[in-house]
């Protein structure tokens, strides 16, 4: 638990330094080599599936397209065709490159990786950059999705553990429990709505503490299914965890799985779309 509460801490001062230093290239960059490391490690669970996916260069192209909203607002570079391509290239090369009986696995492995940590991670790099008039409202809003996401995590731990009693999903989590995901939408809901407030000036006027608290319910429980879908693959893989370059928390992918699918409701629910 130190290790897991020593980890969480310093990840939390990279992303709030990135912020403070960098401001939006510097966020923009940090939700580059997320998605670049998660990738990776998606990759390698489906690699010890069996599945065989393309690594290096899916890779690559994967960060291309979470950034490609980036490259275009800020170099002019159209890069919102990327993935078309990508599926260009994979059908080619697994006639060449794999044997018959993995050639299917392959394709749908590496392409199913891109559209779903380097696609949908792509949201958050929109969210960052959404009003380039007013740089800072994009930093705060990605921050105020982070925040909700993670709290939510943080919550659903500590009430799990302190009154957790029925199990939510025993044969994918074993561990979590009906009694934490309320906890942890409750504590989303605070943080939501206490930053709408403190940020209030720099936030759209539409984002009320009142909306942030109701909106981040739907966040809070797509993240958990989000932590969910990661679990399942990790099983399938026969893996405890994605990876450990994070000590007491695993790899990137044990960081960042409860943002894949808030990222795009969040970017909706938002108003950014």
């Amino acid at each position: 638990m130190a290790k897991r509460i020593f980890s969480t801490v310093l990840l939390w001062a990279i992303v709030a330094g990135s912020l403070w230093y960098f401001r939006t290239d510097g966020a923009v960059i940090l939700i580059g080599l997320i998605s670049i490391l998660t990738l990776r490690e998606f990759y390698q669970l489906l690699a010890g599936a069996g599945l065989a996916p393309f690594h290096n260069l899916g890779l690559a192209l994967g960060g291309i397209i979470t950034l490609a909203p980036w490259l275009n607002q800020r170099f002019g570079l159209n890069a919102d065709h990327v993935l078309a391509l990508t599926v260009i290239i994979f059908a080619l090369r697994i006639i060449w490159e794999r044997p018959p009986e993995k050639r299917v696995e392959s394709l749908a492995s590496t392409l199913f990786g891109l559209v779903y940590v380097a696609l949908l991670l792509q949201y958050l790099v929109r969210i960052v950059i959404s009003n380039p008039v007013a740089p800072n409202q994009g930093l705060i809003l990605f921050l105020w999705l982070v925040a909700v996401v993670k709290f939510c995590d943080v919550g659903a731990l500590l009430t799990g553990l302190a009154i957790g009693r029925h199990k939510m999903a025993p044969s994918i989590s074993p561990k979590k429990s009906w009694e934490g995901v309320i906890g942890g939408v409750i504590a989303s809901m605070g943080v939501g709505a206490l930053i709408a407030w403190l940020a209030r000036d720099q936030l759209p006027a539409n984002l009320t503490p009142l909306y942030a608290a109701m909106i981040a319910v739907p966040i809070a429980a797509t993240g958990i299914v989000s932590d969910l879908v990661e679990s399942i693959i990790k099983r399938r893989a026969d893996i405890k965890d994605s990876g450990g370059i994070i000590p007491g928390i695993g790899g990137m992918f044990d960081v960042s799985d409860s943002l894949i699918l808030t990222a795009p409701l969040g970017f909706f629910l938002l108003g950014l779309a």
